[in-house]
């Protein structure tokens, strides 16, 4: 039997994280069983669902890397792959099901359901539906509906406890007084989830369900649906057998103060992740890790082929994952490094055109001065957007503010720091440029003139040049500064000669 998996998420946002995670569990357990992963949109919420979040889904799940078999843009056997076009097949089994005698009119209320609803919680009882209307005639119930009554249908459901194996949870039980008798179709004609669902699952073949654990007790509702479509008489040999799929539910993602992940923790659209600079391998990688532990022990970098032949539903943990951004970003950093240079650069582009530090259309001489700063910067930051900050130390020079800070102060307040930085300005404005080799000679004069070394020569210096006690090496960084003050650069960046002067200016006001 060939393994099929699905995702199925509803077009009414952003694609979430845990979503993404579930995707990939499906899309990993398919490619390593030599299975299918199909996708299907469950669109069924009509008032909240966009085309604009269904377009949005595909390109952030194709920017993780993930594909499918089949699915509403690609097609396929068991098509349409949106719920929305799948209405007759919902209302063909409803009528099934209620010819049979398995599902029956209710023709309550909202208004009688949630008087029900608070009843039950005033006598202390769990709330469920009182099955009043099962009790109707077949025939009157039917001449109510054809004289046009408002009238949901709803499934009676069987006097025993629902049983199943989950692959992550084991064997989980549910007694039907919890359950009541589930609504299939609303009296708007519109399914119910777990009537939708059962049929498309049904329908498509699928023989695995892997899903966030939020929709475990959705599981009975679901076999029960599946037990009275068991019992209708076959009238095709092409027609499913109604066996359920087997299940596993996958733990809830946590935010660091361990409740669910929301947006207040921060960002949690794959959207996000993107535009702030997270590459898609990092983010795949890193979501396999929220609640899978692979057998190879301490191992945490894999590449998607690698997870594919590692990746395993008997490792994953029934406990909550917790979800780490400094895990994330470490995890970025590696494959910033491994990246290839001029996609980096691409995609770093519109972060600092943002920031205002790369023009709409840089010439060939500004990339090339910024693919070599990017060089020097990557290895400090753990996603793209942290890049303007990194860069500021090029741009934003301000002697004044710079001598405000009191880590700062401190240090050129010393006698023997103010002496470095004339030594240091004497002999640098000899010369109109600071090459990387030009300054380690500099560097090596001022500490035989000042018998200073260690912080207190590079701190003054450092301080002087750049505003701040610590950053990228020196000797790589300068020369940059020297370059980049010939180019022509939406924001300019002051020369090291303009830089030197205006921060013996501000130290005489002090």
């Amino acid at each position: 039997m060939t393994v099929r998996v699905r995702f199925a998420p509803s077009p009414t946002g952003e694609l979430h994280v845990g979503n993404a995670r579930t995707a990939l569990f499906n899309w990993l357990f398919a490619r390593q069983q030599g299975g299918e992963f199909v996708l299907r949109v469950e669109d069924t919420d009509v008032e909240r669902s966009e085309t604009r979040f269904e377009e949005q889904l595909i390109k952030d799940l194709q920017w993780l890397g993930l594909d499918w078999n089949e699915g509403p843009d690609v097609g396929g056997p068991y098509g349409p792959y949106r719920q929305s076009e799948r209405a007759e097949a919902y209302q063909q089994y409803a009528q099934k099901l209620i010819a049979a005698g398995s599902a029956y009119y209710c023709f309550c209320s909202s208004q009688e359901i949630e008087l029900e609803r608070k009843a039950a919680l005033t006598a202390g009882r769990q709330p469920r539906y009182s099955g009043k209307c099962s009790k109707l005639d077949p025939e009157t119930a039917k001449a109510r509906k054809e004289a046009g009554e408002p009238a949901s249908v709803r499934l009676r459901i069987p006097n025993h406890p629902f049983r199943f194996e989950d692959l992550v949870h084991g064997l989980v039980e549910f007694t039907q007084e919890v359950i009541g008798d589930p609504i299939l179709v609303r009296s708007s004609g519109l399914p119910a989830y777990n009537f939708a669902v059962v049929i498309d699952d049904a329908l498509m073949r699928i023989t695995h369900v892997i899903r966030g654990d939020d929709h475990i007790s959705n599981t009975p509702r679901q076999l029960a649906v599946y037990g009275a479509l068991a019992q209708l008489p076959r009238q095709t040999a092409s027609e499913p057998d109604w066996n359920p799929p087997q299940f596993a539910h996958l733990s809830t993602i946590l935010g660091p103060d361990h409740t669910r992940l929301s947006k207040r923790h921060g960002a949690t659209s794959l959207g996000h992740f993107r535009a702030a600079g997270i590459l898609p391998e990092a983010l795949a990688n890193y979501l396999a890790l929220l609640g899978w532990a692979p057998s190879q022990g301490n191992r945490e970098i894999f590449t998607l082929p690698e997870l594919i032949q590692s990746f395993s539903l008997k490792e994953v943990s029934r406990n909550p994952a917790v979800f780490d951004m400094e895990k994330l970003r470490w995890l970025n950093r590696h494959y910033l490094k491994q990246s290839n240079p001029e996609r980096i650069l691409n995609l770093a582009i519109p972060i600092l055109q943002q920031a205002g530090y790369i023009g709409e259309s840089p010439d060939e001489s500004a990339l090339t001065w910024w693919r070599e700063v990017l060089d020097l910067l990557l290895p400090s930051v753990g996603e793209l957007s942290q890049l303007p900050a990194q860069a500021a130390v090029l741009f934003e020079y301000d002697a004044g503010a710079s001598l405000q800070i009191p880590a700062n102060n401190e240090v050129i307040s010393d006698a023997a720091a103010r002496q470095v930085v004339e030594a240091f300005a004497e002999k640098t404005l000899e010369n109109s440029e600071l090459s990387a080799d030009r300054l380690r000679e500099v560097l090596e004069q001022v500490k035989l003139a000042t018998q200073q070394k260690g912080k207190n020569l590079f701190h003054p210096i450092r301080i002087a040049l750049t505003g701040t006690a610590s950053g990228p090496q020196l000797d790589r960084l300068i020369p940059l500064v020297e370059a980049g003050s010939r180019l022509e650069l939406p924001k300019p960046i002051k020369s090291c000669r303009s830089r030197l002067m205006e921060f013996h200016k501000a130290l005489r006001g002090i």
